[in-house]
């Protein structure tokens, strides 16, 4: 190959669709799983309000926030819709952020994680 990109390739770098389809099965095992990860963040809600401590009360919300990461990603996958796994992304690194300015606060206002 003389340097000569398929156009799949091209496209995908230059924010296109590929020529990627999934069968209507493997999307529906997709959706399903996205349904129990989301039933599984909305379960942990309780944990957010009513943990005992204020650490049950980050690691539940870090929770949630990466359930909603695999939620976004798998729906993505789901519909074909690749340009939302980039959101996924930049939720994954607010998450992370806010992960890490949240222990910092605790541990400046005299709570220790």
């Amino acid at each position: 190959m003389s340097g000569v990109l398929p156009t799949s390739l091209l496209l995908a770098a230059a924010g296109g669709t590929p020529d990627v389809t999934i069968s209507p099965t493997l999307s529906t095992i997709f959706l399903t799983a996205a349904g129990a990860f989301a039933l599984f963040a909305v379960a942990l809600l309780y944990r957010v309000v009513r943990g005992p401590t204020t650490q049950d009360r980050i690691v539940a919300i870090n929770v949630v926030g990466t359930n909603t990461v695999i939620v976004i990603a798998l729906v993505s996958v789901a519909f074909g819709e690749y340009g939302y796994l980039d959101v996924a992304l930049v939720y994954a690194l607010l998450n992370f952020v806010m992960s890490i300015a949240v222990s910092k606060f605790t541990v400046e206002w005299g709570g220790v994680i």
